[in-house]
């Protein structure tokens, strides 16, 4: 997507921020090179972790931070002069959606289990900007793992960098206009996978992206009250399993493009939701997606296979990563990073932290 005209930043520090705050963005001048680099493709994938919040006081100084202004801006390229977004007020809709339903974008008014397991993940970049994706509570030996997408929490680049990871991390389950109904949640470690440690030099965050790498996993700290995450949101199913062309696949995010562009849809407030077959991306075949109008801030967002729409569950089989710009296909195309052995690795990882 076109940087937004008229914002002050960095050459560098732009399309960071950028990238991590929404879907992975992809120049112009990079489209046509979606193929890992050779020395990528060849290095063994590991597991990079990095420390987050540990103490009472940093977890009471995050929470004091995300205020619910704070969090409606979250994404705003100049925050100092974006209007706060008004509340999106669509009424809630008992009424289960009919199963395979397909679905472009809209508000989910649907309810069930999945207005409580996946949220707003905010963060804030090393140049002191806030951002905001999205994440899902998936279940787990620690009852305390979240999966979303390696870009939400890192760009490429030396892991021991203090700029390469993102900041104040915070997951609001079931954000809505700036509320926190279940509480908000700190988190105490996290991982990608070793290829995001790539030099930046030689290769992008797309690249990393296209070749199949852009999961993230997060283990939550315990609420105010002392419960593990699930024992407060429940949790998904998560499988590492081959894509089918043709599945029919649920996706969910909050995207926020109207906060940079006033012909934009979304604002963040409310979960969007999508639903369509699913197919590879032409120019990024390791890419899965399927007909949906979200962006920036979906990027994490779950895409499920078996999603029962009278419950609100199904199986989490990828995370959002981009649009058509990067794994090409036709316009209005949301890609997930299909979840495979490097997902379930960090998964593995991140099952058996303690809390």
């Amino acid at each position: 997507m076109p940087k937004t005209p008229g914002t002050k930043a960095t050459d560098r520090t732009l399309p960071r921020r950028l990238a991590a705050a929404g879907a992975l963005l992809l120049s112009a001048t990079t489209a046509a090179v979606l193929l890992p680099s050779t020395a990528l493709a060849a290095e063994r994938e590991t597991v990079t972790t990095h420390s987050g919040t540990t103490t009472a006081q940093e977890r009471d100084r995050i929470d004091a931070y995300w205020t619910p202004d704070r969090m409606r801006l979250a994404g705003a390229l100049v925050p100092e002069i974006t209007p706060v977004p008004e509340d999106d007020n669509t009424p809630d809709d008992p009424r289960p959606l009919p199963a395979d339903t397909p679905d472009p974008g809209a508000v989910w008014t649907h309810g069930g289990a999945v207005n409580r397991s996946v949220g707003r993940l905010f963060f804030t970049f090393s140049d002191g900007y806030d951002g905001s994706c999205t994440a899902t509570v998936v279940n787990s030996a620690n009852r305390s793992t979240v999966i979303t997408a390696a870009h939400c929490l890192r760009g490429v680049g030396a892991p021991t960098a203090d700029d390469t990871w993102n900041h104040n991390l915070y997951f609001v389950p079931g954000y809505r206009n700036g509320t926190k109904p279940l509480g908000g949640f700190s988190i105490r470690t996290m991982a990608t996978s070793s290829r995001w440690d790539a030099d930046p030099a030689g290769t992008t965050s797309d690249a990393v992206a296209a070749a199949g790498h852009d999961t993230g996993v997060l283990v939550a700290n315990r609420s105010a009250g002392g419960r593990r995450i699930a024992d407060v949101t429940g949790s998904q199913q998560i499988a590492f399993t081959p894509p089918a062309e043709g599945e029919f696949v649920h996706a969910f995010g909050y995207p926020k493009d109207r906060l940079n562009n006033p012909g934009g849809r979304y604002t963040g407030s409310r979960m969007i939701h999508c639903a369509g077959p699913a197919r590879p991306g032409p120019k990024a075949p390791l890419l899965w997606g399927e007909t949906c109008d979200m962006s920036h801030g979906a990027s994490g967002g779950p895409h499920f296979a078996r999603f029962d729409p009278g419950t609100g569950t199904g199986t989490v089989v990828g995370v959002t990563t981009t649009t058509e710009e990067l794994a090409g296909g036709p316009a209005g195309t949301l890609y997930a990073t299909r979840l495979g052995d490097g997902a379930h690795r960090l998964y593995d990882w991140a099952q058996t932290r303690a809390v």
